[in-house]
């Protein structure tokens, strides 16, 4: 039997899976591929979650592709505005005519031998399962688990007489005009929620084990808007973009390097934006340092305005039980409720789920480290696209899709048809993939592949430098095998 062959397939039709099937029709207009998209649609994330307020935590100018810029005043964007943008640009490069909807790759077979890759799949819609194969496999399926968010065990669940909703799951039906709404968490979910929500709730209470550090920034960008009047539009997109970069990198370097000078910067836009004597220590200074966890974002302060109305509230304490009306706490306070929400996080599930095989052995991929954060230690003819946590995760992923080209051509040039990364140097130690305090993330660092403790192997978070390394940098190195099987005259 002959089974489909693409040059390239690309898993995920996301952010970064449409970005990279540009990259691959832009830099190897003579590669054929598919992208294969386990959902009915194409968006990942930005299809994916449908709760109150859904919105970028990153600018767009530095969320959206540098090949085709994001232009529109908000510099914060809601969720339909982002698939919208996602939706066209598929549409505007022929993307959408790729993806194979309803196809959930389920394991990955690598042939050193036929290099080639043979990718198990199994139809979301009929339940019929088939193959198909590859030369090069592209992992864009980002890093958490769709089908089933974090929620930790909480007593009493049961008795509880209203609702409980994961934000990661939230129903179209959900009407929580005028009731008490409860939303558990502390994260940028949270701080999405409470202010989209309190809009038609009665009241709205953010409850926290702990505090988070929250910035707001305007949801207009001021030097944007200036720029587009003086500059040319692709000038103006650029100057924009990098303005942004750098100011991101810039608050996260003083937040490591001086965290001291970041707090009292974020507490005094904290004092500005609050009521009067409202307890900042308690609600609103965290255990950690700025950047120890992604810094939460609340566009135009939209959070502290809820507050300052009195259509919102914070407490800092712990649940105990719930009970049939709301929450009992450890400190013996009750919070009545009728929609308790638990934006308590994410499950992480790196290449969605994916068994990859080489050769027949199955591939551990905890045990492996990563080369240049987008490939993986002995897998070959395999990369994947991973964001940065400290920035927008496009940045990351267009420099991958441009990497991969790179590579790509490199072989075809040479005649090659196999490139796998190999760590010869015992002395090198790991170190986590993710050098990073968020809960969801200390909760799956065992499952995780490692990062070394240098070059090629060590996964930098710093555009400027990926940059250099990733899309001026020379693609061989004395780690890079390239090597060249004879080519299988069928496919069985």
């Amino acid at each position: 039997m002959t089974l489909e062959h693409h040059d390239v397939l690309i898993i995920g039709a996301g952010l970064s899976g449409i970005g990279a099937a540009y990259h691959l029709q832009h830099g190897c207009p003579g590669k054929t591929f598919a992208l294969l998209e386990a959902r009915a649609d194409l968006g990942g994330t930005w299809d994916l979650f449908r709760y109150p307020g859904v919105r970028s935590d990153s600018d767009m100018h530095t969320l959206g592709y540098r090949f085709r810029p994001w232009t529109e005043a908000r510099a914060i964007a809601d969720g339909p505005s982002i698939l919208k943008y996602l939706r066209d640009t598929a549409a505007e490069y022929g993307i959408d005519r790729k993806i194979r909807f309803h196809h959930r790759v389920v394991a990955a077979r690598y042939s050193s031998a036929d290099a080639r890759w043979t990718v198990d799949v199994v139809r979301g819609d009929t339940g019929e399962a088939l193959q198909l194969t590859c030369d090069f496999l592209l992992g864009c399926t980002g890093y958490y688990r769709y089908d089933e968010g974090y929620t930790p065990r909480f007593a009493g669940t049961e008795r509880f007489k209203g609702r409980i909703v994961h934000p990661q799951h939230w129903p179209a039906d959900l009407d929580y005009a005028g009731k008490r709404v409860v939303v558990i968490g502390s994260g940028a979910t949270a701080v999405t929620l409470v202010p989209a929500m309190a809009e038609t709730a009665g009241h709205v209470t953010m409850l926290q084990r702990s505090p988070t550090w929250i910035s707001s920034l305007p949801t207009d960008d001021p030097v944007a808007g200036s720029l587009r009047r003086w500059l040319p539009e692709a000038a103006a997109a650029a100057a924009v973009r990098w303005k942004n970069i750098l100011f991101q990198l810039g608050i996260y370097q003083t937040s490591r390097r001086r965290p001291a000078v970041m707090k009292r910067l974020l507490r005094r836009a904290l004092e500005r934006q609050l009521p009067p004597g409202y307890d900042i220590d308690r609600h609103f200074t965290p255990r950690y340092d700025p950047w120890d966890q992604r810094l939460c974002l609340a566009p135009d302060g939209d959070f502290f305005k809820a507050i300052r109305r009195g259509r919102a509230s914070v407490v800092t304490d712990e649940i105990e039980t719930f009970t049939e009306d709301g929450l009992r706490l450890k400190s013996g306070d009750e919070l009545a409720a009728d929609l308790i929400v638990t934006a308590t996080g994410l499950n992480l599930l790196l290449f969605g789920g994916i068994r990859v095989f080489v050769d027949g052995e199955e591939v551990q991929v905890s045990t492996r480290k990563t080369y240049k954060g987008l490939m993986l230690e002995g897998v070959p003819n395999f990369a994947f696209a991973l964001g940065y946590t400290n920035a927008s995760w496009t940045l990351k992923a267009d420099l991958t899709g441009e990497y991969v080209c790179r590579l790509l051509r490199h072989m075809d040039a040479r005649g090659h048809r196999q490139c796998v990364p190999i760590n010869d140097d015992a002395s090198m130690s790991e170190r986590p993939l993710l050098d990073f305090g968020a809960g969801y993330v200390l909760r799956s660092l065992a499952m995780l592949p490692k990062q070394g403790s240098r070059a090629p192997w060590r996964l930098r978070m710093n555009y400027p430098a990926d940059l250099v390394a990733l899309r001026l940098g020379p693609v061989t190195d004395k780690v890079m095998r390239f090597s060249s099987p004879a080519r299988a005259t069928a496919v069985a």
